[in-house]
């Protein structure tokens, strides 16, 4: 979007929402690569404003189909995509987030004007908001939960049906709540009172509402670090021991790291983004933790001596993730897995081959397709028969339902609904025998 960056307070933070909002929905990018951009939306904002830019997109993404659903009434035909964009943010700013009308009107039309000020979009807008103004939150609160992106919502509805993807839907229409990993596990009630955390069954700790993270107590203490509460269990599913040698083969951005070395093991934490271990980097100086650092491709890593245990959280689809990052459904095309799912079987022919006689391997995924999960681990264990698969159903707080009848875990954003949810993935372990 031209001209942004003459604009100051909210009126800057629309602007750069909007431009992410073109980013993913025209040029298909992530949020996150555009928030890393160097040049890219957020960069002339100040702290207050990226974060206020951020919050805005992600949410207006998160409600996208009740934005247009909003709109639709007043809309003969589809603006082009900026001007449409536009519309949804101050959709969501009135109707979700209760702002003033005409604060939102006049900032939406200033926007138009500077995406376009020789057309009617200016008008447009004020008409079209004005009219949704009309309509009101009433009518927003009425709505059904936002569905997924057609393309995507078909796609998980051919695996899990209907109803199971509406639950899911109804997950992601709620803002995530925040999960800590703890250095000390121990110390779970004592930093639950402090936080005013809910203690989840897996030992996790959980915010509803945390504020900057930054400023909550034992941030600076390196006491706990923000991690997924599903992706907490894939550490926990190896079971590291002190003094063991433990490979995370896939580490950035390190959470599972941390887990591993605060259990004691020897980790060595292997990424091929040396970009992506700059917050692993970071987390380990903040925490005291320590761990070998090795930047390279994993496909081509050949230690001496072998693991006692390797952890892969493999690159995949991250379609359990939507809760966090509801860009995703809007660029991910799952009719076509062929290329990751091709990387996750080389990584897990690696992992098998750096390890020891009688160690053991965790395979995750952040994904709700078998092809990245039950398949994958069916078809490894087919090219190495050696291997056994253990029964995951007695680790800590894990319900009857997420337990496959291998014994891998199965975890989707429509478990703990009462709690908030659950990122999706998919966790196997297996031995390697003597």
């Amino acid at each position: 979007m031209t001209g942004s960056a003459a604009h100051t307070g909210p009126t800057s933070a629309r602007a750069a929402a909007v431009a992410l909002l073109n980013g993913v929905l025209v040029d298909q990018l992530s949020l996150a690569d555009q928030v890393g951009q160097a040049k890219g939306p957020l960069a002339s904002l100040g702290t207050g404003d990226r974060a206020r830019a951020q919050r805005l997109a992600t949410e207006t993404l998160r409600h996208l189909r009740t934005c247009d659903q909003m709109l639709g009434p007043f809309l003969r035909l589809p603006p082009y995509p900026e001007i449409h964009n536009i519309l949804r943010l101050g959709t969501y700013e009135i109707c979700a987030l209760r702002e003033a009308p005409h604060g939102v009107v006049s900032a939406a039309v200033d926007l138009a004007r500077v995406a376009d000020p020789r057309s009617k979009a200016p008008g447009l807008v004020n008409a079209v908001l004005r009219r949704v103004a009309e309509r009101g939150p009433e009518a927003w609160e009425a709505a059904p939960p936002p569905s997924l992106p057609k393309p995507f919502r078909k796609g998980l509805a051919a695996i899990w049906g209907n109803k199971t993807v509406r639950a899911m839907e109804e997950a992601q229409a709620a803002v995530p709540p925040v999960d800590l990993s703890l250095r000390d596990p121990a110390s779970a009630g004592d930093w639950a009172a402090l936080l005013g955390a809910e203690i989840l069954p897996t030992g996790s700790l959980r915010l509803r509402d945390p504020g900057r993270i930054s400023a909550l107590p034992g941030y600076d203490a390196g006491a706990w670090w923000v991690q997924d509460a599903a992706a907490a269990l894939a550490a926990q599913a190896l079971a590291p021991q002190p003094g063991e040698r433990v490979l995370d083969l896939c580490a950035a951005p390190g959470g599972k790291t941390l887990q591993l070395a605060a259990a004691g093991a020897e980790v060595t934490a292997l990424d091929i983004s040396e970009g992506r271990l700059a917050r692993l980097r970071q987390n380990l100086d903040r925490t005291g933790l320590s761990a070998e650092i090795v930047v390279a491709d994993a496909r081509d890593y050949t230690p001496e001596p072998l693991f006692d245990a390797v952890l892969l959280d493999a690159p995949c689809s991250a379609t359990g993730t939507i809760r966090r990052h509801p860009d995703l459904p809007y660029l991910r095309d799952l009719a076509d897995l062929t290329e990751v799912t091709a990387l996750q079987a080389a990584l897990l022919d690696r992992a098998v081959s750096v390890l020891r006689p009688g160690g053991r391997l965790v395979f995750a995924t952040c994904s709700l397709m078998p092809a990245e999960g039950e398949d994958q681990i069916a078809a490894a264990r087919a090219r190495h028969p050696e291997l056994v698969q253990q029964s995951l159903a007695d680790l800590p707080g894990i319900a009857t339902e997420w337990v496959t009848e291998a014994g891998a875990l199965r975890l989707r954003p429509d478990f703990w609904p009462e709690r908030g949810g659950l990122d999706g993935f998919f966790i196997a372990a297996l031995a390697k025998p003597v």
